[in-house]
């Protein structure tokens, strides 16, 4: 199991199965020798309870999903294992530092050119993120 597959998993599946299932093992079949073909591999992922059925129905496409991960054909099914996940909370986010007056606008002229919205809202976060850490450490 890569840590990769189980750190991306939320986007490589989609809402909402992101939510209430987690990839818990790959089982590669045997190879007698080097020289037998290459076998895809079964996904072993752990769901929640009753969600199990639904989750049955896309089951298709999440293994095209994680082929496109990949970058080859390494899955070619997936095994549901029923049991309850225990998700970590992630941690709360702190609010983002208030800049000063010139920093706010040294930031405001960085920020003077990026047309797309969301681009921007979120270079401001990081500029914020940023400029703060840098006072909070002074």
């Amino acid at each position: 199991m890569t840590l990769d597959l189980v750190s991306a998993w939320p986007d490589i599946v989609g809402e909402p199965w992101g939510e209430f299932t987690m990839p818990e093992k790959i089982n590669w079949p045997r190879r007698a020798s080097d020289d037998d073909p290459f076998e895809p591999a079964t996904l072993v992922v752990a769901c929640d309870g009753a969600r199990a059925i639904l989750f049955q129905h896309v089951l298709g496409e999440c293994i095209e999903r994680v082929n496109v991960f990949f970058g080859f054909a390494a899955i070619s099914r997936i095994r549901i294992v029923q049991k309850p996940l225990n998700r970590r909370k992630l941690p709360v986010r702190r609010e983002l530092p208030q800049l000063g007056a010139s920093d706010n606008a040294r930031l405001q002229s960085i920020l003077g050119d990026v047309e797309n919205e969301k681009l921007r809202e979120s270079l401001e976060k990081l500029g914020r993120g940023v400029l703060g850490s840098r006072k909070e450490r002074k």
